[in-house]
């Protein structure tokens, strides 16, 4: 399921083990990059067995001759004030003055294949009328999004023997699904490592039904996201035979990749959230809210605005897990501690 609300190793052998999915998939994958407001993907012709790239490149995106020759023009420091100005209003990532480097290098590319000859050009673009879905691409050439699966495995450790039990009792006695948010979600690592936890799980107690609502600011870590296609090697689970279960295995020209299964794919939606944005297209009283690595990013009082509303977004007795790195001392909140980068809404 998929939305764009303008409001946020060694694998398997082959594919043959185990009966086909019958069920009816989403459509057959088409070239170009998915539309986020359109419905769901993720099945080829070929149904659940096999499936391709959607774009040309091993990565699934397309060179450029922009990406071969960027612009040597300098970033000069009054061009780089407005850039970080820009982005710190439209997304509260903060960006000092260690920072030009790096952002110069990034924009090159875009200049190039915008065709425009030095930053105070681009700067006046931002600038225009005509710039406002510019800002969004700077945005997202400028956010971070370094992840890999099982990150930060005692989270998914804690949540297994500790919180699932709680929750699944709960969802039974309230008779309702199970919500989860990644809401910084990147390229989808997080999202399907925290999938097969709840598949796992949830296997052996089909009662329980849960989904999980995947966001991020980054329009390209969304479609990566959505492909749920990556390298073999970077692939790594702690038990092999998840491999099997969760993950589907290039064949012939798409060998050294791996695709989650489309069962697994059917329990989350994919969609744009900034998380400073005035109303979240997602639920309330959800069970879980994973917003890692993402705080940050952020000053004092941006992250006390959002951690105010994520706790809004939780239902009581709900969680919230942040990155190891991160912690809640010094902002405002009512939340309880449950173990490091962990937090509970008081029910």
């Amino acid at each position: 399921m998929i939305d764009r609300s303008p409001t946020c190793g060694q694998g398997p052998a082959d594919l043959r083990p185990g009966p086909p999915d019958l069920r009816p998939g989403p459509p057959d994958l088409r070239p170009g990059p998915p539309d986020l407001r359109s419905g769901p993907r993720g099945q080829s012709a070929a149904g659940d067995r096999e499936w391709s790239p959607l774009f040309g490149g091993s990565l699934g995106i397309p060179l450029t001759a922009a990406m071969l020759f960027p612009s040597e023009a300098p970033l000069t420091s009054q061009a780089y004030d407005f850039l970080a100005n820009l982005v710190y209003e439209r997304s509260r990532i903060r960006l000092g003055p260690d920072r030009q480097t790096l952002v110069a290098g990034r924009l090159r590319q875009r200049l190039q294949a915008l065709r425009i000859d030095d930053y105070s050009d681009y700067c006046a673009l931002l600038k225009s009328p005509q710039g406002a879905d510019e800002v969004d691409a700077l945005v997202d050439l400028i956010s971070t999004n370094h992840t890999h699966f099982f990150r930060e495995s005692s989270h998914f450790d804690l949540l297994t023997r500790q919180l699932l039990p709680r929750l699944a009792e709960k969802s039974i006695a309230e008779m309702r699904p199970l919500r989860f948010w990644c809401a910084a979600c990147s390229s989808g690592e997080e999202v399907y490592s925290l999938a097969i936890v709840l598949a796992e799980f949830f296997r052996l107690r089909p009662a329980v039904q849960w989904h999980i609502e995947a966001s991020d600011i980054s329009q390209r870590m969304l479609e990566r996201c959505q492909q749920a296609i990556y390298d073999a090697d970077k692939v790594s689970v702690p038990q092999q035979e998840w491999l099997e279960r969760y993950f589907l295995r290039g064949i012939g020209d798409r060998d050294g990749y791996f695709r989650v299964k489309n069962e697994l794919r059917r329990q989350v939606t994919v969609r744009y959230v900034n998380l400073f944005q005035d109303v979240y297209p997602v639920p309330r009283g959800l069970d879980v809210i994973f917003c890692r690595n993402v705080m940050i990013y952020f000053d004092v009082p941006s992250r006390n605005t959002l951690i105010e509303r994520l706790t809004d977004q939780l239902a009581p007795g709900g969680f919230l897990f942040v990155g190891h790195s991160e912690s809640l001392i010094g902002l405002r909140h009512g939340l309880r501690t449950i173990a490091p980068s962990v937090y509970m809404r008081p029910e």
